[in-house]
């Protein structure tokens, strides 16, 4: 779930010490309970969760299924209900015409690719926006367009190898079909 949950888990490996996954409960009342904090949560404590990096996992109270994926779905879509969705409806139309189709399973890593470039980005910009006053940052945005430039061509390179790489697997994955079938490409 991000840059720490990834941190902690090196660090784990090297210390040998599992990290700590916080576990939150559904109970069929639609109701979540966060069993570190004994408490019931709502979705927007959900949200916060994961807008600080914390490792957790919800499940079903009386199953124990994993339900973490449709929780982050409600809470997507409780945003886009909100006043500024970030998904257009031609963007969810294509969203929904990759499933069942063959770049469906290329399509998941290759948006979570492009997610995490675009979050280094925003980090990076966080990093040299760090204390600056409103005046400063309208400063720092006209002064430092070719910074700009360069973390967008860093993010654009970024997003153009990763599907580069996918459009590769898919070569590859076609020759390996068409070799079971005993057809060789031109």
């Amino acid at each position: 779930m991000g840059i720490h949950v990834k941190e902690s888990a090196v660090q784990s490996k090297k210390s040998g010490v599992k990290p700590v996954q916080r576990v939150i409960k559904k109970y069929p009342n639609r109701r979540l309970y966060d069993t570190e904090t004994s408490t019931y949560i709502t979705l927007t404590e959900v949200k916060q969760l994961v807008i600080q990096n914390a490792q957790f996992v919800v499940r079903d109270a009386k199953t124990g299924d994993d339900l973490t994926r449709s929780i982050l779905l409600q809470i997507i879509l409780e945003e886009e209900a909100g006043g500024a969705p970030m998904f257009t409806e031609q963007v969810l139309a294509n969203i929904i015409r990759f499933y069942g189709q063959a770049m469906q399973g290329y399509m998941g890593p290759y948006l979570e690719k492009n997610i995490q470039a675009m979050t280094e980005v925003q980090a990076q910009l966080a990093d040299k926006a760090e204390g600056l006053t409103p005046e400063m940052w309208s400063r720092f945005m006209t002064m430092q367009s070719p910074m700009l430039q360069g973390l967008m061509g860093n993010y654009v390179e970024q997003s153009k190898n990763v599907f580069l790489q996918m459009q590769e697997q898919m070569q590859k994955n076609t020759e390996q079909v068409l070799g079971a079938f005993g057809i060789k490409r031109p």
